[in-house]
């Protein structure tokens, strides 16, 4: 039996080493398991790469099979009945004057039910990364139960007319706020800005009297707009649905109604949030209507394959779909900016979604844990970073 010569095999060896410092005796197995390691790494890198792709690619092709497949352009309007028991066609169109108002009674309930909240003490150094901090919570509540103005608050929420209808079996609740310097001549374009959640018709009030009074805070009067700000049915003061399965469409429906019933044939429509999705199917289901929309919020209606393709490939070639370095920087690692976060900040909709009855016999019944579950929304919605910070960034 022929035997392989040793010097054959060292010079063999010695000629096939990637890295010249490996061709002395005693450094082949140093090489060997560094380049073993550089071999893994870059694996590690690609095989993160192709799960990142793969990932994408499965999650784009569920959300344009299951969400974004079947939009349609106009949808039909339709008809429903939410009130309890069953449908009576004898609704009192009445449109009824309202006004918030509390008593003693109620204040002295909420001011108990504060005084009894029994707080938890919160992970060392977790500030709002786990939720709303129960040593900042503390805080707002001593606020909230002390300090807070109850009369001023209630006088300033009713500075508009407010107002309820029936429609549908349900009590709608609306503000409907009109130009008080409207120039002689000129009529206002009727607008009605639909809220979403955590919110109600109280975030509008800043930019009413920018919309309906323009010229006194130093804009243009080309505009004057006649508000409606409605409160989406189980928010606010609106009568919640007493049937299953009322959605965006039959909101949508309603509105329409309430724009009809006040006497508006063409309108305006704004939304954010939910109000988004409110007033894009308002949109839909009565096109002839809605002279103009407006979101801030933005519900993806066709999902191209070059969507799909950005998301897969944006990364490495962000001019190639028109991503600017804030995007890129935004968007990637998709697995962490996308997946992950919405991972990590959609809980409260999956409950909300499939156990609403469950969250709200704890949320009802405790007016500190409600805050804490919107007050947290507020901070971590406002900027991510402020989960980091120990007052969830709700004082700057």
């Amino acid at each position: 039996m022929n035997r392989p010569n040793p010097a054959l095999s060292a010079n063999f060896v010695h000629s096939q080493w990637p890295h010249p410092d490996c061709k002395s005796h005693n450094a082949p197995l140093q090489c060997c398991l560094s380049a073993c390691r550089e071999e893994s790494i870059e694996c590690s890198k690609t095989g993160k790469m192709l799960l990142e792709i793969i990932g994408a690619l499965v999650v784009g092709f569920l959300l344009y099979h299951f969400v974004f497949g079947k939009k349609d352009d106009t949808l039909p309007m339709g008809d429903g009945w939410w009130g309890p028991g069953q449908r009576r066609d004898d609704d009192n169109e009445e449109i009824r004057p309202f006004k918030i108002e509390t008593s003693e009674e109620e204040l002295n309930d909420l001011f108990n039910r504060i005084d009894q909240t029994r707080y938890t003490e919160p992970l060392e150094g977790s500030r709002f990364n786990y939720g709303f901090n129960s040593t900042h919570l503390q805080k707002v509540v001593s606020y909230w139960r002390n300090k807070f103005d109850w009369k001023k608050q209630l006088e300033y929420i009713n500075q508009y007319p407010h107002f309820k209808t029936k429609i549908e079996g349900l009590d709608i609740h609306f503000l409907h706020a009109k130009p008080k310097n409207l120039p002689a001549g000129r009529r206002a374009k009727p607008l009605i800005m639909v809220h979403g959640w955590p919110g109600s018709f109280y975030e509008f009030y800043k930019i009413i009297p920018l919309l309906t009074d323009p010229a006194s805070h130093g804009l243009s009067d080309e505009n004057f707009f006649e508000v409606i700000c409605p409160s989406i049915p189980g928010y606010g003061f609106s009568e919640a649905s007493h049937k299953q399965g009322c959605n965006s469409v039959d909101v949508a429906r309603i509105f329409y109604k309430l724009m009809q019933r006040l006497g508006f044939q063409e309108f305006y429509a704004q939304g954010g949030d939910w109000g988004s999705l409110v007033c894009t199917n308002l949109a839909q289901i009565a096109p002839s209507n809605v002279k103009g929309l407006h979101i801030n919020m933005v519900f993806v209606s066709s999902f191209k394959p070059v969507i799909l393709l950005s998301l897969v490939l944006g990364q490495y070639f962000p001019g190639l779909f028109g991503m600017s370095d804030v995007d890129v920087k935004r968007m990637f690692p998709i697995g962490k900016k996308m997946f992950g976060h919405a991972v990590k900040e959609s809980g409260y909709m999956h409950l909300q979604a499939t156990k609403p009855d469950t969250a709200g016999c704890g949320l009802n019944n405790s007016p500190v844990g409600l805050a804490a579950y919107i007050l947290e929304k507020f901070s971590t919605w406002t900027d991510p970073d402020f989960r980091d910070h120990e007052d969830g960034g709700l004082e700057r």
